[in-house]
């Protein structure tokens, strides 16, 4: 357990007065590129591109929710590394943190909440509709991708589609 994990608080119940529920998104990175899943549902933001996630349970660390949550929403196992800058407001009760993670086993597939992944380089992070808070967050994954991104060697070709529907 690296010391993100050993450090980092676990979060109250929901509903702590003046606590929000955090929300937790993973800038998954391979060979250079992060991950983005088109959303399926809710209707609002259907067709639109998020990093994966999700809401962390009582009692669980950041990083504990987000290798969950891309084991539930993807198949895979996954190292959350380290928090990213920026903290957004999700609705009132819920805030919302990207975290960088590395992929440790398994291939990403869509398995709930998305109908497509794809894999992007830096220069393609413009090449989707990004929900809004995850278009907030894309200069700090640019400066990630730019920093130690490219170091890994199992990359997926530029812009390929790691599963899409129909």
């Amino acid at each position: 357990m690296d010391a993100t994990h050993a450090t980092h608080p676990t979060h109250p119940a929901p509903g702590t007065p003046g606590t929000p529920r955090i929300v937790v998104g993973g800038a998954l990175v391979r060979g250079g590129r992060v991950l983005a899943a088109r959303r399926n549902a809710p209707e609002a933001v259907a067709g639109r591109w998020e990093f994966p996630g999700g809401k962390a349970e009582p009692g669980e660390t950041e990083a504990q929710a987000l290798e969950r949550e891309l084991l539930e929403e993807l198949g895979v196992r996954a190292r959350a590394l380290t928090r990213l800058p920026g903290a957004w407001a999700v609705r009132p009760g819920l805030e919302l943190h990207f975290w960088a993670a590395e992929l440790l086993a398994g291939e990403p597939r869509a398995l709930q909440d998305h109908d497509a992944l794809r894999w992007l380089g830096p220069g393609e992070l413009d090449a989707v509709d990004w929900i809004d808070h995850d278009r907030d967050v894309l200069p700090h994954v640019a400066r990630l991708l730019a920093e130690g991104g490219a170091a890994a060697a199992d990359g997926a070709p530029a812009g390929d589609d790691a599963q899409s529907a129909g």
